[in-house]
């Protein structure tokens, strides 16, 4: 791998997180996550759902680029973890993300968060 490559951020992990308040608001953030390189972004802010799905997500190509790329968060939502998370799961989400990277404790978020359907 040369150093081009190693400069890209290429996202293994996208989540989109709903925080639910007391006052039955939702707030949606959108985070990535690529393990490989140990970078995070995130966009945070939406109110709706339907306004999460229509931004379009701007990517660097390269760290310290300037060029950038945008990919619709609609795409992005197929191939994304869905978290529904209560105010403290969320402040514990945020706590983690900008922590430095452990495999082991997202793990074990992301197994405690993660929403599974009973069969």
């Amino acid at each position: 791998m040369n150093r081009r490559q190693r400069n890209k951020i290429v996202p293994n992990i996208w989540i989109i997180a709903a925080k639910r308040s007391n006052t039955a608001h939702n707030y949606f953030a959108l985070y990535a996550m690529d393990w490989r390189r140990g970078a995070r972004l995130s966009w945070e802010g939406w109110k709706r759902y339907e306004d999460l799905l229509q931004f379009h997500v701007p990517i660097k190509r390269k760290v310290a680029g300037r060029a950038s790329s945008s990919q619709p968060a609609a795409k992005i939502a197929k191939k994304a973890l869905f978290l529904h998370l209560n105010e403290t799961q969320y402040e514990e989400l945020e706590q983690l993300f900008y922590q430095p990277f452990s495999k082991k404790r997202w793990k074990v978020f992301m197994k405690e968060h993660t929403y599974k359907e009973e069969a």
